[in-house]
This record gives C-alpha cells, sequence and structure tokens, in this order.
C-alpha cells in the first residue's frame, strides 16, 4: 500500500487527523447558527455575535486547556481516542557497521508544550480570523472605491470644513490625536490587506505539503503545528483510554484539597468548584451532540434546497420554419451548389441573415446594395446582414 487508510497501529489513518482538524470550524458553525437562532427571539444575544470571534476563542480557551491538561490531546482529538506524544530521536550507533540509524520514541507531553500547544489551537486561530475580517473589510471599501469613489472620505471632509469655524480652537489637541490613530489604523489595514494574502497562501500551502506527506507515510507530523512543537498524534490505548477518567478524578480530588479557609468556606468552594467541573463535562457533551446536530440539519435541508433550487431541464425548441420563397423571388436552382443569381458554382459563399440562403458575395453584395432586399424571399435587407460563410475552408 502507498498509504495508510486502515485502522491498525498506533498511527492515526489521514481520515482521522483531517476529521479532528475540521472539527472546531464544524462547532463554530453550530454555534453561531444556533445563537442567530436565538438571537431572533432574544436580541442582547447579537453582542454575543458581534464579537463572535473574542466569545469562541475563549470557549476554545476553556475546552482545549481542560483537555490537554486531562488527556494530553486537543478537544478534537480526544474525542476520536486520540493523544498527543513527545518525539525524542535519538542516535543510534552500530560498532560493527558504523552506521547511523534513528529511533524515535514517544513520552508525555510537557507543560511548555502543552501551553504552547494552547497557543497553536486557540491564539493563531483567532488572530488569522481577526486578520481575515481586516482584509475582507479593506477589499469591500477599495471595490466600493473603485466602483463609487471614495464617498465616505468626501462626506467627512464636507463635514470637517462645516465644523472648522466652530469648533477648531477647542478641539484640535483632541482632532489631531483621532487624526494620528486614524492614519495609523488605516495603514495597519493597508498592510495587512497587503501582505494577508501572501501568509495565507503560504500557510495553507505548507499545511498542504504536510498533509500530503503525512497521506504518504512520509512524515510522521500532520502539521508544521505539531512539528515545531516537536509532537505527534498517537491513537489512544485501551489502557490509556481507562486511565483518562482516574486521571481526571485525581486531579479534581488534588484540586479540592488545595482549598484553604474556615471549614464552610471549603464546603462552598467545593459545590462551585464540583458545579464547574459538571457545567464543563455538560457543555462538552452538549457540543459534541450540536455539532453532530448541525451537521444533519446542514445535510437535510442543503439536499431539500437542492432540489427545489434545481432548474428545471426543458427539452430544447423546435427550428423555426424554413424561408418561403417569394412568387416574385428568383427561384432556386435544382443544384444547391449553383448561385441563384449567376447559375454558377458560388464563389466566396456568403448568407443573408434575414433569409438564410447563399449566393456569391459579389452577386449578393450587388443586388442588395441596389434593392435592398434578399434575392429569393424579398425580405427587406441591407449588406450589413451578408455573412461570409467559410465552411469551404
Amino acid at each position: 500500500m502507498l498509504f495508510q487508510v486502515g485502522g491498525q497501529g498506533s498511527r492515526p489513518t489521514f481520515f482521522e487527523m483531517s476529521a479532528a482538524q475540521q472539527l472546531p470550524s464544524s462547532l463554530r458553525a453550530a454555534l453561531t447558527y444556533s445563537i442567530g437562532v436565538l438571537a431572533l427571539r432574544r436580541p442582547f444575544l447579537h453582542k454575543v455575535l458581534d464579537y463572535e470571534d473574542e466569545f469562541f476563542a475563549a470557549l476554545t480557551l476553556i475546552l482545549e486547556t481542560h483537555s490537554l491538561r486531562t488527556t494530553d490531546a486537543s478537544f478534537a482529538e480526544s474525542l476520536y481516542g486520540l493523544r498527543r506524544r513527545a518525539v525524542n530521536i535519538q542516535m543510534k550507533k552500530e560498532d560493527l557497521r558504523l552506521e547511523t540509524g534513528n529511533r524515535i520514541q514517544h513520552s508525555g507531553i510537557r507543560r511548555r508544550q502543552k501551553l504552547l500547544s494552547v497557543v497553536f489551537l486557540v491564539v493563531l486561530p483567532y488572530l488569522k480570523s481577526k486578520l481575515h475580517s481586516i482584509y475582507n473589510k479593506e477589499r469591500e471599501a477599495a471595490l466600493q472605491a473603485s466602483l463609487w469613489g471614495n464617498v465616505n472620505e468626501s462626506f467627512d471632509e464636507i463635514e470637517n470644513l462645516g465644523d472648522v469655524g466652530t469648533s477648531f480652537a477647542s478641539t484640535s489637541g483632541l482632532d489631531t490625536d483621532l487624526s494620528v490613530r486614524t492614519r495609523f489604523r488605516k495603514r495597519m489595514h493597508k498592510v495587512v490587506a497587503t501582505c494577508y494574502p501572501w501568509l495565507h497562501a503560504g500557510s495553507e500551502g505548507l499545511a498542504f505539503a504536510y498533509q500530503l506527506l503525512y497521506l504518504l507515510d512520509a512524515t510522521g507530523f500532520y502539521s508544521p503545528g505539531l512539528h515545531a512543537l516537536g509532537l505527534q498524534v498517537c491513537r489512544a490505548t485501551g489502557q490509556e483510554l481507562m486511565d483518562t477518567s482516574s486521571r481526571i478524578s485525581k486531579i479534581r480530588s488534588n484540586e479540592r484539597e488545595r482549598l484553604r479557609g474556615p471549614p464552610w468556606l471549603k464546603a462552598v468552594q467545593g459545590v462551585l468548584l464540583t458545579c464547574g467541573y459538571a457545567v464543563l463535562d455538560y457543555a462538552q457533551t452538549g457540543l459534541i451532540a450540536a455539532v453532530f446536530g448541525f451537521k444533519m440539519m446542514e445535510w437535510w435541508y442543503q439536499s431539500a434546497e437542492e432540489r427545489m433550487l434545481a432548474p428545471t431541464v426543458y427539452p430544447p425548441p423546435p427550428p423555426p420554419p424554413p424561408p418561403k420563397v417569394a412568387k416574385e423571388g428568383i427561384p432556386l436552382p435544382a443544384d444547391r451548389t449553383l448561385c441563384p443569381l449567376c447559375s454558377q458554382k458560388r464563389a466566396n459563399p456568403s448568407a443573408i441573415t434575414v433569409s438564410g440562403f447563399v449566393f456569391c458575395y459579389a452577386c449578393v453584395f450587388k443586388y442588395v446594395s441596389q434593392y435592398n432586399r434578399c434575392p429569393v424571399t424579398l425580405v427587406p435587407a441591407s449588406v450589413d446582414h451578408i455573412r461570409r460563410l467559410f465552411h469551404d475552408l
């Protein structure tokens, strides 16, 4: 086999890694859709949609931190039974053959790698989303300026000219600060609009190269982020899956033991801590259900919309009837290769678009220039209706 498609061994398949990578985007789409539907009845939820990037970044920060702390995997990877392992490459020398070989060993991830994993899983996607939104705004502004001109700036200039005589003395310092900030922000947005396509293309191309090499079993790193962190994703063994629950309970019991204060305060803190863990567990289950429910609804409504919006295929219309030969027109010869005007074989065949009959170019041009009509059907025509035919070339 050229690449792995089965489910054997500790190395995850390409499809498992791809599904785990696409799960956060599906989760975000499901949450955005759900909040958008609820906002129709609860308008205050529109504030959440206004800060969609920040809200989703905070949610993923909680989920990823908890998942890396308890399972040594991201939230999506833990759902697929995957774990992150640190890669230690050791050089082994053979005394007899004097050859070197690489031996890769996996170990648990360190605290520094967990923190950097949070950066790659939460911070970088958040920054990418903000840069993408800035790029879209600048692109729309440039398109609007190319079509309608810079209308906003012209209005601002008119307003500023009208307010010069009234508020220049009192707000000159504030306007200067605001203008400096505005110009700096515009310059930064222009820099983002110029550099973002190249950065996006480079990152996507590098990610595609890693995925292709992983598919061909040429590398053990699925993404450049995992390679930079020195981490590989492996399947969790049965014992590791069984130890996960005991590890979570041990971490939570240790946190309860760290509570300090009077007994009543410890009791209140313990209740709050238990409620927080319960909410986190239910939130994880609810998010999983939301993702699968959203994908089911998307498939259901998308198939229904495709059936409704599919264009109706009608049979082609029948060809128009052939033009009728006028009684006073020139009769058609029996041999269709002859010109009706000169009764000779057609030279430079040309057709009249109003009737479709073919003549010699010199004959039909002279006739139409003189009579302004078709020689056969007597339909009004001009020299502009003559078309040269090149089927004989």
